[in-house]
């Protein structure tokens, strides 16, 4: 029943929304995975951020999409625990396993061990609308621990204006995607979260946009 609801939800719900509502303009799509295992890495701004990356796949791949989300925020509420776990189908990432020894990534490994494909902001939280805070370095310890599977950034523009931290009023901004080639392990976490740095930054780069004020 819930992956009924969760086909529905998207189809009647998020896409319109996404793609009429707001309007989306993509650059590099044959960029994208058509297949897992792969993790989709953007920067975050917005609610809306992990909506919008699911939009872009097939319908078919719905199942596969795994937003990475925390879990002291989306498991508060019992209603909310049900909604994002069952109908967006996020990985609860816990801090708390960090500190008691525990692995906060199990859930990643496990979802790409079965050939799903991850969606991460490696910012952690919605940060200011548009600009880029550092990112954190668990991405690297994934991809370390997945050589194999390819890792594409991409950077997110509009997204922060439309919906913004603390705001449930919704703006419609035509937003504009950026999908990046696809990023390999270098060998080290330090060359790796360069890299991933710089491929951010310059899909930032690519289209010329005007910074919001």
């Amino acid at each position: 029943m819930n992956r009924v609801l969760r086909y529905c939800f998207f189809l009647v719900v998020v896409r319109p929304l996404v793609l009429i509502v707001l309007g989306i303009n993509i650059r590099h799509r044959e960029r994208l995975p058509m297949a897992g295992p792969a993790i989709i890495v953007a920067n975050h701004n917005s609610h809306l951020d992990t909506l919008a990356l699911m939009t872009l796949f097939p319908q078919r791949l719905l199942e596969s999409l795994r937003p990475v989300a925390a879990a002291d925020y989306f498991l508060s509420r019992k209603g909310l625990a049900w909604f994002a776990t069952q109908i967006i189908g996020i990985i609860p990432l816990s801090r708390k396993l960090h500190h008691s020894g525990g692995d906060p990534l199990k859930g990643c490994h496990e979802a790409l061990d079965r050939g799903d494909i991850l969606i991460i902001f490696p910012e952690g939280s919605r940060g200011e609308p548009e600009h880029l805070a550092a990112f954190k370095t668990g991405i690297a310890h994934l991809a370390e621990r997945h050589p194999q599977t390819p890792v594409i950034p991409v950077f997110l523009h509009g997204l922060g204006k439309a919906l913004p931290k603390g705001e449930s009023l919704l703006v419609p901004f035509f937003c504009d995607i950026f999908v990046g080639a696809k990023l390999a392990w270098p060998g080290a976490r330090q060359e790796f979260m360069a890299a991933l740095d710089g491929a951010i930054r310059s899909l930032a780069t690519e289209g010329k946009l005007p910074d919001w004020e």
